[in-house]
């Protein structure tokens, strides 16, 4: 007795389109909220090296006895950070000008929906 196999196994071209347009469909769901979730990171990050920039610049003060009014440079502060540094995130630049005012972030590129360069104040 023998048996015949003579049947063709495998996918149907439909069945290929049906499971690549699912895959589309999951990618497109996905990938937006991996960018905002990127972008959220990147903020957060850069509020965390704001509030470790005012810091340093308060316990400089105190340390140094300087008044409200007095000018402060990112090299008075550099002592009190790990590294002498923070690392930038998206490149941005940190501005110093008086102790009673707040640090602010400013960055060149694209971040959030925002333009090509805004600025992030300390809190």
């Amino acid at each position: 007795m023998q048996i015949k196999t003579n049947r063709k196994s495998g996918f149907t071209l439909v069945e290929i389109m049906i499971v690549v347009a699912i895959i589309g469909l999951l990618a497109a769901i996905a990938i937006p909220n991996f960018v905002r979730a990127r972008e959220s990171a990147q903020l957060n990050s850069i509020a965390n090296n704001l509030r470790i920039l005012e810091g340093a610049k308060e316990q400089w003060a105190l340390e140094n006895k300087k008044a409200t009014t007095d000018t402060v440079a990112i090299a008075d502060v550099q002592p009190y950070l790990k590294n002498n540094t923070v690392a930038a995130v998206v490149g941005e630049t940190y501005a110093f000008s008086t102790v009673a005012d707040l640090i602010t972030a400013t960055t060149g590129g694209t971040l959030a929906g925002k333009g090509p360069t805004f600025t992030i104040t300390s809190f």
